[in-house]
């Protein structure tokens, strides 16, 4: 699986570089993940722009992942999707259940807003 894994100060950029994103490539993505979340950056944003097809299965994965980064109190944004990609979250329903943006750069807003808003719910100032 071609993946590119970009490490920034608040979170890490993990782009896609396969035009079929396929159920069997789901192994390979929780590595990944586990790997990034185990550094003391532990958000996520996952660069789809290079996918034009994307497995239910692969689908429901993400999903997954989103619920779980929100249980541990981390980000994790999915960006870039193209048309058949979104088309495909919201047949199976899960459009809803991720976080998610047309680009990179708004991406990296979502994560520092996220970021900011737990430190102040944190801190008990709202």
């Amino acid at each position: 699986m071609n993946v590119k894994i970009d490490t920034k100060e608040k979170f890490h950029v993990i782009t896609v570089n396969e035009p079929v994103f396929s159920a069997n490539m789901t192994a390979y993505l929780r590595k990944s993940l586990d790997e990034v979340t185990q550094n003391p950056v532990k958000h996520i944003i996952l660069n789809l722009q290079g996918v034009s097809e994307i497995a239910p299965d692969m689908a429901g994965f993400i999903a997954e992942q989103q619920q779980l980064a929100n249980e541990e109190g981390r980000s994790f944004v999915v960006c870039g999707m193209q048309p058949g990609v979104k088309d495909l979250f919201k047949k199976e329903d899960l459009l809803d259940m991720i976080n998610h943006t047309p680009t990179e750069s708004e991406a990296w807003d979502i994560v520092q807003m996220e970021e900011i808003e737990r430190e102040l719910l944190n801190g008990g100032e709202l």
